[in-house]
């Protein structure tokens, strides 16, 4: 395994860029029964923004109902309420006759060469008001209608059958999309031998899709990714930089970075360290990217941060630039985007908006630690409310005066 503390870049070959963070609370607020969760969010220049979330059951283990969106006019300063869609809702399985599918895990993002807002994510099957013991997972999409403030119905995108692509999907997964409007859209899966099977690893892989604004459509993906570890590899995100591509992957024991020249072959992941060589820390749950000019950013979890008392240590959220060469985190540019008052936070997202200002959103999911998850009594005693949060990262370079922009 290689060791990040050999071979150290000098610090001046990396010349800092200065962020400053502004949290803003969309909304706060729940039933006790429900919370909103999967909240992220995308943006429509100049000046348009909407957020999907879904309402989770609190005495359930990922049980998730339709998505809604709030739509904002003011660059994202204000939001309606959350509007339930239609087209997003629960709805009969074709796979599972009896049962029923949810789109879950949605994440919206701006695809500049249709001029419209993108919404990918997976299913979820449910018996009543319980995970299917054993479903196939579906890929799905969804188009953003702004004049109308809605979403057409769920597109399930057809993958190939005779490999890792059987029962996959893009939950919770972060895009780059090409300069001739091509699609790199990470998802992960299982192969029907392995779900027969019951084999326990998931792997990742990019696909290559076309969008015309309307459907979705795979043409190609690249070779799977997985490790030995407990579930192996879920919930990838891509970015590109410098005109490299990477790959971070949510793994049980620890998260893992990939890199790559074409954004669809990848060298062997390596675990994420901080720049001293020692563990990031981020364990089961997700890690996404920013991205600054020619600069890469990781948003992440991790232990080591007074947050024992949050399920699986999923709060706060941090914000650290990354050695795209060694491939691992500079712990002295780590700084908090979102705070912990107790709920997790390791289901959010990040936005592009402009030059000079990126988002990471995120809501208080109000689910605490075996053996009582469902007592949300214990996220509340340390603050929590299942707020929305938009933090907002204003960049300004090096050198430059004032306040940040």
């Amino acid at each position: 395994m290689p060791d990040a503390s050999l071979n150290p870049t000098p610090a001046e070959a990396l010349p800092p860029r200065a962020c400053g963070i502004e949290v803003q609370v969309v909304r706060e607020g729940y039933d006790r029964r429900t919370c909103w969760v999967q909240t992220r969010a995308a943006f429509l220049p100049p000046k348009m923004a909407v957020l999907t979330t879904q309402k989770l059951l609190l005495t359930g283990s990922d049980v998730f109902y339709g998505i809604h969106s709030l739509h904002s006019d003011d660059g994202g300063r204000t939001f309606s309420e959350p509007v339930r869609q239609p087209g997003l809702d629960r709805t009969p399985c074709p796979d599972h006759p009896g049962l029923v599918q949810c789109p879950c895990d949605g994440t919206p993002a701006y695809h500049a060469a249709s001029g419209t807002v993108l919404l990918t994510g997976h299913t979820a099957v449910y018996d009543g008001d319980r995970l299917a013991r054993s479903y196939r997972r579906r890929l799905w999409a969804s188009v953003y209608r702004p004049r109308d403030r809605s979403w057409s119905a769920m597109q399930i995108v057809s993958l190939p059958e005779d490999g890792d692509l059987y029962s996959a999907g893009g939950g919770c997964t972060q895009r780059v999309d090409l300069p001739d409007g091509d699609i790199l859209l990470p998802v992960y899966g299982r192969s029907r031998a392995g779900m027969e099977s019951g084999e326990p690893c998931a792997r990742a892989t990019v696909l290559r899709c076309r969008f015309d604004g309307r459907a979705l459509v795979c043409v190609d993906h690249g070779p799977s990714l997985t490790c030995a570890q407990p579930r192996g590899f879920c919930e990838p995100s891509l970015a590109t930089v410098r005109g490299r591509f990477y790959l971070t992957l949510r793994n049980d024991v620890r998260g893992w970075v990939a890199a790559s020249a074409d954004g669809l072959h990848f060298d062997a992941p390596v675990p994420w360290r901080f720049d001293d060589g020692t563990e990031l820390g981020n364990y089961n749950t997700q890690q996404h990217w920013l991205t600054h000019a020619d600069d890469l950013f990781l948003v992440y979890t991790r232990r080591g941060a007074g947050n024992d008392h949050v399920f699986r240590h999923r709060a706060p959220l941090f914000l650290a630039r990354v050695d795209p060469e060694r491939l691992c985190v500079l712990r002295d540019s780590e700084t908090r985007v979102i705070p912990e008052h107790g709920a997790r936070l390791g289901n959010f997202g990040t936005t592009a908006v402009d030059r000079n200002e990126s988002w990471v959103v995120v809501s208080e999911w109000m689910q605490t630690t075996p053996p009582n998850p469902h007592d949300c009594s214990v996220c509340e005693r340390y603050g929590s409310n299942n707020r929305i949060y938009i933090g907002r990262a204003r960049w300004h370079d090096p050198g430059t005066t004032g306040p940040i922009p």
